[in-house]
């Protein structure tokens, strides 16, 4: 294994930006708060929880809150389909007693944002990684408020930007999110091999195992979740299920029909589908393992390259592909603007836009998309053949990167 210092040509699109300054860091804060107070706002008058995106923290998550803080997790809901590491995050609103449980959510969801935002624009070396999360976010309205999304994304940041200097801390933190959200494991896959692999993935399984073994003490049901996921079928924003909802207009008898927290395609050949994603997953991982063993150079930002690479493919082969999941998406995107040697440059474009389509999808035009309107399914077409494009440009430029 070598070290490639090669680097790659940015994104047009980016080439413009502003190198660090005085004015370029005063900006930083300022486009923060105007944009997420243009994002509150759109909160507000949402409704804060009497409908619409807000409905879900202040329903579901309040009432998991409570059941939660008399020591269980919400066994037998199918709703509930975390793993056990979303439950103190789901808690964590108590620790603001004055503020109501939806005000609380929304104020550590918006810490959790800076801290991104502190991480990108101190850690980085390049400022566009910070500019694409803070101008990327707001793609998504209000969306990354009412969902603990931007929680599990940050913990996958700090692991990635501690790659380098300190393999167990990010192994610390990739378990930490891994424990939250599942996906954070995946940034992990590029770590240089020798012994930072072996001290990152000591850490995590470490750690992870610790935290698992203490959430077990301390809450009844833990492993609760898996039942939740195994019954998920093709949910009609993900490939699947925008193209069995456009089969639905050349005759396809199936239907919609909501399941586990999500509008399902359910009818013939549907459940065909569902195991089509899960085969593609499969598949996906032996592409990255095959990756994996054959690369031969790393650069500083082959970590960051490859867990957007991984976490790309999974959400393209996932049975659901929900708007937050563009949250990920462009926290691993600014992480690998970050250096210059990033192989992703052209993929974060697509990421940008695809994050205008989804919130474009839902809730803008939600009641198209659910009727599978020839608009809704122009607009989830769309938004899936740019993350299905990112896909390929991403392995694409990755294996190029890395002389495989």
């Amino acid at each position: 294994m070598t070290l490639d210092t090669r680097p790659s040509i940015p994104a047009p699109v980016f080439a413009t930006w502003v190198r660090p300054g005085p004015l370029a860091r005063a900006a930083l804060p300022a486009t923060w708060l105007a944009t997420r107070t243009a994002m509150v706002a759109l909160l507000l008058w949402d409704g804060l929880g009497t409908r619409g995106v807000t409905r879900e923290v202040a329903g579901l998550y309040t009432h998991w809150y409570g059941i939660l803080a008399r020591g269980t997790f919400p066994a037998g809901d199918p709703l509930w389909q975390y793993p056990p590491g979303a439950g103190p995050v789901l808690l964590a609103p108590g620790l603001l007693p004055w503020l109501t449980y939806v005000h609380a959510f929304v104020a550590l969801t918006l810490a959790a944002d800076a801290l991104v935002t502190f991480a990108l624009a101190r850690g980085g070396r390049e400022p566009r990684g910070a500019w694409l999360w803070v101008a990327g976010l707001p793609l998504l309205l209000h969306i990354p408020l009412a969902r603990f999304d931007v929680q599990a994304t940050a913990l996958a940041v700090l692991a990635l930007l501690a790659t380098a200097r300190s393999p167990r801390a990010a192994g610390v933190l990739a378990a930490l999110g891994t424990l939250v959200k599942v996906w954070p494991a995946l940034t992990l896959l590029g770590t240089p091999r020798g012994r930072s692999a072996r001290e990152a993935w000591t850490a995590a399984v470490v750690s992870g195992a610790a935290l698992l073994l203490a959430l077990a003490f301390a809450f009844d049901a833990p492993l609760s979740f898996l039942g939740g996921q195994s019954g998920r079928g093709v949910q009609i924003e993900s490939l699947g299920g925008t193209a069995l909802m456009i089969a639905r207009h050349f005759g396809w008898p199936g239907r919609v029909r909501y399941r586990y927290g999500a509008f399902e395609v359910v009818g013939p050949y549907a459940e065909l589908v569902a195991a089509g994603a899960l085969a593609l997953t499969v598949v996906a991982f032996g592409v990255l393992l095959w990756w994996r063993t054959r690369a031969r150079a790393w650069s500083e930002a082959t970590p960051y390259d490859a867990a957007l690479c991984a976490v790309l493919m999974f959400t393209v082969t996932s049975r659901v592909i929900s708007p937050q999941y563009l949250v990920w998406l462009l926290g691993l995107a600014a992480v690998c603007l970050t250096s210059r040697y990033t192989t992703q440059a052209r993929v974060a474009p697509l990421i940008l836009a695809a994050a205008g389509l989804s919130s474009l999808g839902y809730p803008v035009l939600y009641a198209d998309v659910l009727a599978g309107t020839w608009t809704g399914c122009a607009v989830t077409g769309a938004r899936n053949a740019l993350l299905l494009g990112a896909v390929f440009v991403s392995f694409r430029s990755l294996r190029k990167g890395t002389g495989e």
